[in-house]
């Protein structure tokens, strides 16, 4: 029965780790990782992301401008974007050597020793993507939490919330986790080998044999 869930577990596998590995990749680029709504202007609602900060306006749509310079951001923007640089590139060495790891691809069907390490280093790579998605994405949460109930900081001045960028991201994390998850429970999945089936059959038939020498007058 392992066998026959196998394959479709692999393809579980990869195809929710590439779910994940897509939604990182597009939580890298969102400028949605924080929003700022101005109550004096209802109208205008600034967001910021890795890379630029935006303005949208209900009549002129969104206009973004990319940050100067990179040493000027925030310590969260800056270990966030090397975070999630390091995540899409993991994720996606996980998805090359998990995808020649597959037991529904026909090459190398021999060398199931060296598809079962594939399969677990492609796992492995999604679990490091997932985690290193999820902590930049929640560093800049637990930033925002800080900044929103510094007391410090005047009641009159805005406070920055929550983006959409931060909700995908950990949804990113934990599709990559799951994925990496699902290829190696395959891996460690009871298999019966074929020198196994061979010995069994050898036995059978010796107690077959011995059967037929007790019943003979």
């Amino acid at each position: 029965m392992a066998l026959v869930y196998q394959p479709v577990m692999q393809l579980s596998g990869i195809l929710v780790s590439l779910l994940g590995w897509v939604l990182s990749c597009l939580t890298t680029y969102l400028p949605q990782w924080k929003n700022l709504n101005l109550e004096l202007n209802e109208l205008e609602i600034w967001t910021m992301g890795l890379w630029q900060a935006c303005v949208v306006q209900e009549e002129g749509g969104m206009q973004c401008k990319d940050f100067d310079s990179f040493l000027a951001l925030p310590p969260e923007l800056r270990i966030s974007r090397i975070l999630m640089f390091f995540s899409n590139g993991s994720g996606l060495l996980g998805l090359l050597l998990s995808g020649f790891g597959l037991d529904c691809l026909k090459i190398g069907e021999r060398q199931q020793e060296q598809k079962k390490r594939l399969l677990l280093f492609g796992g492995m790579l999604f679990w490091i993507s997932g985690i290193t998605a999820i902590v930049p994405v929640s560093w800049v949460a637990h930033a925002t939490v800080q900044e929103f109930w510094d007391e410090n900081i005047p009641d009159i001045v805005p406070r920055w919330d929550f983006g959409e960028a931060l909700f995908i991201g950990w949804l990113a994390g934990f599709c990559l986790i799951l994925g990496g998850s699902l290829l190696n429970c395959t891996i460690c999945s009871t298999e019966v080998h074929p020198s196994s089936v061979h010995y069994a059959v050898a036995e059978q038939q010796d107690q077959c044999q011995h059967l037929e020498t007790e019943t003979r007058p």
